[in-house]
Parts: C-alpha cells; structure tokens; sequence
C-alpha cells in the first residue's frame, strides 16, 4: 500500500453512520404524510382527530376500525409515520375524556399492530419526541425553506395553532441543533487526530449552534398561547407511568394480560442535549440522571447510539485540561456557557407556559369554564406542577441548569 494509509488514524465515526443528516440533525429528513391504501381506516381517524376528539367520538370510531396487519408497511419512513398515526390515536383515544374517564385497555385493533410497528423501530408504543416533533412536519412549497412560515404538521389534536406552533417551533429548535451535531462529530474526530484548529474551530461552531437553538425556541411566545397549552395540550402529551389519573398503566390487548407503564412526552427524549452532554462531560445528580437515562429508552435506537458512541471517545475535557491550550480552554467555556443560558431559557418557558399557567388556571377555577376553540378547558390536576414525562419540572430544570454551569473549566 502506498503511503503507509493503513497506519492512518481512523476517525471517529460520522454523522451518516448513524442516520442522521448535516441539514437536518435528528430531525426524519422529509416525513411521508401518505401510507398505503391499506391503511385507509387509519389515515382517516388520525387525519380528524381534533374533531373527534371535541365531538367524543373517537373511542367508538377506533372499536370500529379493522384489524390491519402491519406486515405491508416497507422502509423506515413508510414506519415512523404508521408509528406517528397510532400513536397520535392512541393519546386522543386515552385522554379523550380528560383524566375522568381514562380507560384501562387500548382495544387489540389498534394495540397489535401499534406494538409491532413499535417493536420493528425499537420505539415504545407512546407518543415519543421521535414522532411528535421529529416525524410531525412537511413543506408546504417544496421548494420553500424550513421555516415556520412555510411549514406545517402532518397530523394534529385539539390545541389548534397553539398545538401547531409548539410542534413546529420544537423542530425548528432541532433544525437549528444541526451544525452543533456536526461539530460534536467534529470535535470528536479532532481529538483523535489531534488538531488542536479543528478542535477549536468545532467549538465555536458547537457554541453558535446552541445559540441559535435559544433563539428559535423564543418564537414559542410568538406562536403558542399558555392557557392553551397548559389546559387543553399537555393532558394530550401525558403517559401512563406514574400518572395518578392512570395508576394502573395500559393494558395492550392481544400484547400482554399485563398492564404496561410508559412516560409521556418530554424535551428530555431530544437526543441533542444528551449529545452536548456527553461530549462536554456535564455531570448532572444522581436523581436527574437517573431520569434523563430513563428517556433514552424513548429514542430512536440510532440517536441513541450516537449519544453511547460520544459517552466512548476520548474526554474532550481530558484533553483540553491535560493540554493546558488556554484557546481551547475559552471555546469549552463558552460552549458550557451557552448550554447553561439555553437551559435558563428553557426554565423561562416552563414557568410562563406551566407555572404561571397552573396558577392562572387555579386562579379562574368556579368561574365559568371557557373555550379554547370549542373545546372546554379543564386543566389536568395530576400535572399541575410535573412536565408530561413524569419529572417534578421545575427543579430538575434548574438542578441541570446549575450541574451544567458547575462543568466550567477554571483558568
């Protein structure tokens, strides 16, 4: 072999081995918004579901769906929007009633298949940040750019522009991940190398990223309503693992006798945090750990490989201390710095949109109720003060916000 290439050092890994795209990050670059005729019954339910929901009608229209085999379904894409549909009929199915009168049997029409598709993606069979934001957008223009202006979610539930607006700011947050993924990639394969301008080149790339990402999520205030989103979406989001309203989980008929607990929605099933974390070695306590761990089993199996491939590499944060680069010891900070300042952004939001919403709601309580669309408003009372993905919210925000201020290298 010619100039001793086998001696190369191999490089980390890329984005690609993993399934995941430079323009797009974790987001499923370009989601199908049509399956198979087939799958008719489906598309139907899961394409009306505010209405049926408003209207109470979805629990007997899903009794009366045909049993359908997922076995014709092909490809990844063609899955994640089958995954997106059931799992989007299942929320409105269980929550249709608020938290009064939950059920405890998702019916075998819908609980089979939903379990098989789940199973052939490695997803749990909930609604995940994987479908409800991930797999939830398409282009109105083709042609046009991922903005919000030209965009717009494939399937929806009741929450009208607000629920629009919340999907489409998240993943607009998540486009904006995708240079910070790149240089994470970057950074890693620096290390190797090692090239001390690559590395410090990734961290600036890595720090503007997650600045960006701040910035998009501010257009939450422009585009969701907190009352909204307080009363009328966040049930729709909520799991049945340690949720009073469902103490004893779901039973999935034709699945198991046994009833199933899984978590609903949360932020923390975005791998991009977990990513930045890992390459920046930000130890969070014990308990949030714990938790944020817990929420990788929501991932995609790939994103989560991605998040076990940095956990592997070599410490960034080795090398810079044992380097004692005084440059690159300042790039590190500011990355640090900014994902602390993206972390107090986000406490900001949940306290508008959940705290101060919560008290406002308590506030109107014996008042005549009002109607978000034509949709009463009756805030879930076993959410007052948790996030849907089951954490007390407030506090294991600000623990993460403070554990990750904590990982700044001192000069």
């Amino acid at each position: 072999m010619e100039n001793n290439k086998s001696e190369e050092k191999p490089l980390l890994f890329t984005l690609r081995g993993f399934h995941l795209s430079e323009d797009y990050g974790f987001l499923l670059p370009n989601p199908l918004s049509e399956l198979p005729a087939l799958y008719g019954p489906w598309m139907e339910i899961a394409n009306n579901l505010p209405h049926l929901i408003q209207s109470h009608q979805l629990r007997s229209q899903v009794y009366k769906m045909p049993q359908l085999s997922s076995q014709h379904l092909k490809g990844h894409r063609e899955l994640r929007l089958a995954h997106l549909a059931l799992s989007f009929i299942t929320m409105g199915f269980v929550w249709q009633e608020g938290e009064e009168e939950t059920v405890k049997l998702l019916p075998r029409n819908l609980a089979v298949p939903y379990w098989e598709i789940s199973q052939m993606l490695g997803l749990p069979p909930i609604l995940v940040h994987a479908d409800f934001v991930l797999a939830n957008w398409k282009k109105k223009n083709l042609n046009g750019p991922l903005e919000i202006e030209n965009l717009d979610t494939i399937f929806s539930l009741p929450g009208g522009e607000s629920l629009r607006g919340f999907i489409l700011v998240t993943c607009l947050v998540e486009k904006a991940a995708a240079p910070g993924l790149k240089a994470v990639v970057q950074a890693g394969n620096a290390i190797l190398q090692p090239d001390k301008e690559a590395l410090h080149q990734a961290l600036q790339e890595m720090a503007k990223a997650i600045k960006e990402m701040t910035d998009a999520l501010k257009r939450m205030h422009d585009y969701v309503d907190p009352a909204i989103f307080y009363a009328v979406i966040r049930i729709f989001l909520s799991g049945w693992k340690d949720n009073p309203a469902m103490p004893g989980g779901l039973i999935y008929e034709g699945v198991s006798d046994e009833p199933m607990s899984y978590s609903g929605g949360s932020a923390a099933q975005s791998t991009v945090l977990h990513a930045f974390d890992e390459l920046l070695t930000i130890h969070h306590s014990k308990e949030s750990t714990a938790f944020l761990h817990r929420m990788r089993d929501y991932m995609p199996p790939h994103h989560r490989a991605f998040i076990e491939e940095i956990q592997s590499a070599p410490s960034l944060k080795q090398h810079i201390l044992s380097s004692g680069n005084e440059k690159l010891r300042i790039a590190y900070n500011q990355c640090v710095s900014v994902l602390a300042d993206l972390r107090t952004y986000h406490i900001a939001i949940v306290t508008k949109f959940i705290v101060i919403a919560a008290a406002n709601a308590k506030a109107k309580k014996g008042k005549p109720s009002h109607w978000a669309g034509n949709f009463q408003i009756n805030p879930p009372s076993s959410l007052q003060e948790r996030g849907t993905g089951g954490s007390g919210i407030l506090s294991f925000l600000k623990s993460v916000r403070d554990t990750t201020r904590a990982g700044i290298i001192q000069g």
